[in-house]
């Protein structure tokens, strides 16, 4: 067996710390193409320049934007370190994550074998996929992502470049054919601290029109998206609030991939949330982001997760925000391929 690279740089690092934690760090951020400025590497300080560097990574890999190294970040940057062909790709316990297992998932996506979304983590539809793939390619059938057939997938992908992956066209497919109205639809509804009455409200609002709804209040967003996914619920919609000025919703998406359900509930919820946080405010909108944050990435259903902002303005503004998002996720069930207006 391979072993996955799980050595964390340590506890969660922040500007001012010092010591090998940080400079495992900035060979870390080297590795993902974001080197540090000398002075602070030769130091093994966490200075401005780690922050910013942090922070850029964070931003592009659809992370949150705070320049701190948080379990989500650490794990993340030791994903980044992985390339197609470093080392063997195959399913065990724990699963493998990693750039290269999204790599992987692109490229057989992307030939039209479903190896389910472009989450970057080797589960049971990557290894059915990669199986298909080698009996078409007249490959060993193991399982394994080895250099045989990492070569051979690389031989082909370069004639399907652009493609939609197979993933992204069987999601589309499975909401056009899913029923237009909420009725025994099963919801998965979360909220991390300081929602739980504007989520006890929603959810009286969508069960109120016949939705199946499981509330989950745990902290921990990998143990919700746990939880959604062992319901097996058809949405999963997340609330948070947050000190920024204005609102924004998340949905799930990566390289090459993104998730057509959840973008267009985003979208949905975003018009919902500017209709009572942004109204009236010349110039403002809320922000629909592509992002990769665990609650988003670990659960299998369309997931959208709406940070509420400003404080000040969201607990006035409970009834009002249960009954316009309560449309939305109604609006959505009954067309979920279109964009709010289209």
């Amino acid at each position: 067996m391979v072993p996955e690279d799980t050595t964390p740089i340590g506890e969660p690092l922040k500007p001012g710390d010092t010591g090998e934690g940080v400079r495992d760090l900035h060979r870390r951020l080297d590795t993902a193409g974001l080197p540090v400025a000398a002075s602070e590497v030769t130091a093994g300080h966490y200075g401005d320049d780690t922050a910013a560097r942090v922070a850029r990574f964070q931003a592009e890999r659809g992370l949150h934007e705070h320049g701190l190294v948080d379990e989500h970040t650490l794990s993340s940057l030791i994903e980044a370190g992985h390339r197609l062909g470093d080392r063997n790709l195959y399913l065990h316990a724990p699963m493998l994550r990693g750039d290269d297992v999204a790599d992987l998932q692109l490229r057989l996506g992307s030939l039209g074998f479903d190896a389910g979304r472009i989450d970057g983590i080797f589960g049971p539809d990557t290894s059915a996929a990669l199986r298909d793939f080698q009996h078409n390619s007249g490959l060993v059938l193991d399982g394994i992502a080895g250099a045989d057939t990492v070569r051979s997938l690389r031989q082909l992908v370069g004639r399907s470049a652009g493609t939609t992956p197979v993933a992204q066209v069987r999601e589309l497919d499975r909401l056009r054919r899913s029923r237009p109205d909420l009725d025994e639809r099963r919801i998965a509804l979360g909220q991390f601290g300081s929602c739980g009455a504007l989520a006890g409200a929603l959810s009286r609002g969508l069960r109120t029109r016949g939705a199946n709804v499981v509330a989950l209040d745990h902290p921990d967003d990998t143990t919700q998206a746990a939880t959604a996914n062992r319901f097996e619920a058809e949405a999963y919609l997340g609330l948070r609030i947050e000190n920024l000025p204005t609102p924004e919703v998340a949905h799930f998406a990566t390289e090459g991939f993104h998730s057509e359900g959840g973008l267009r509930l985003a979208q949905h919820c975003a018009a919902a949330l500017k209709r009572v946080l942004a109204d009236g405010m010349v110039g403002t909108e809320v922000a629909v982001r592509g992002m990769r944050i665990p609650i988003l990435r670990r659960t299998r259903m369309p997931a959208v997760l709406c940070t509420l902002a400003p404080p000040s303005s969201v607990v006035p503004a409970t009834a009002e925000l249960a009954e316009q998002l309560t449309a939305a996720v109604s609006d959505w069930a009954a067309d979920p391929t279109a964009s709010p207006g289209a």
